[in-house]
């Protein structure tokens, strides 16, 4: 009888399947499903450890992208303080020049002999003064922004550092994920190299068309009369003959998706009778063209 552990093998379950020898079903058809079983079991291990490997370099990226993000944010404040410092320099010397344009203009006004001409200098007088005095409040401005983005710089500078101490903490663990993954998969193409030994040449290159065809999935149990992997009815005469499983190595096929069906028969006889069962013993079968 081909028996399952506790529960049911689903289409793309993981676990293995566990196979005595039934009477009802010949031996070669009983080995090759469990071979398969197996196999497919170990390639869907495989494509989700490659999937999370595939996955990792987006991870490094966005590592990358948070300390770049840091490292810009910096050198923006640094770039602002820079500017900062010109334009106070700027106004400090626009101040200087206002201010020494104010002490010739006085040194002038002995030498001035009429009251137009000494109203005209003292006109331009007030207004060196009120130039000097917009200058005075552009650098005063100028001198309360170089206080902020020294401030600012402090704080890029303390984040960045926090950031890249988080990145090199986050690759090393990345990394190690990494080597994981790769021994992982270097470990279940050790066993699916094992599982394909026992599998005729033929049979293993159709198998791996269904696999490629449907995302991973080359087998299906039917249940409830249809198709476990596409939901589609499988015929009666085609459970009936399942269930007789009588050539040696015939595989039955979805007649829709075209996976390799297997069939799992309840033993009622196996079933407590306080509740559900603990254990399925099943027969399973299968025919088709491989």
């Amino acid at each position: 009888m081909l028996t399952l552990g506790p529960g049911r093998l689903r289409p793309g379950c993981a676990c293995r399947a566990k196979v005595r020898h039934c009477a009802r079903m010949p031996a070669a058809v009983q080995k090759i499903l469990h071979t398969l079983l197996d196999l497919q079991a170990v390639d869907v291990r495989l494509h989700e450890v490659r999937a999370r490997l595939a996955a990792l370099p987006k991870k490094t990226a966005e590592v990358d992208a948070r300390v770049a993000a840091a490292k810009a944010a910096l050198e923006q404040s640094k770039a602002s303080q820079l500017n900062t410092i010109k334009d106070r320099k700027k106004y400090e010397l626009d101040v200087e020049q206002w201010k020494e344009r104010v002490r010739k203009y006085r040194d002038q006004t002995s030498q001035i002999k009429t009251n137009e001409a000494y109203k005209a200098l003292q006109h331009e007088v007030e207004m060196a003064e009120a130039e000097i005095a917009k200058a005075e409040d552009r650098l005063l401005e100028q001198m309360v922004n170089a206080e902020e983005y020294d401030r600012r710089v402090k704080t890029s500078e303390k984040d960045l550092k926090e950031v890249e101490d988080a990145a090199r903490g986050q690759r090393a663990k990345i990394d190690a994920e990494k080597a994981a993954e790769e021994k992982e998969i270097a470990a279940l193409e050790a066993e699916r190299a094992r599982a394909v030994a026992d599998i005729p040449e033929n049979l293993l290159d159709h198998y791996d068309r269904i696999v490629r065809k449907h995302n991973g999935i080359a087998l299906a149990e039917v249940r409830n009369e249809k198709c476990g992997a596409c939901g589609m009815i499988v015929r009666p005469h085609v459970i009936q003959e399942m269930r007789r499983a009588k050539g040696e190595d015939e595989l039955f096929h979805c007649e829709t998706c075209t996976r390799i069906l297997y069939y799992i028969e309840a033993d009622d006889s196996s079933v407590p009778a306080s509740g559900p069962a603990q254990q399925s013993s099943a027969s399973a079968a299968a025919h088709g063209e491989c």
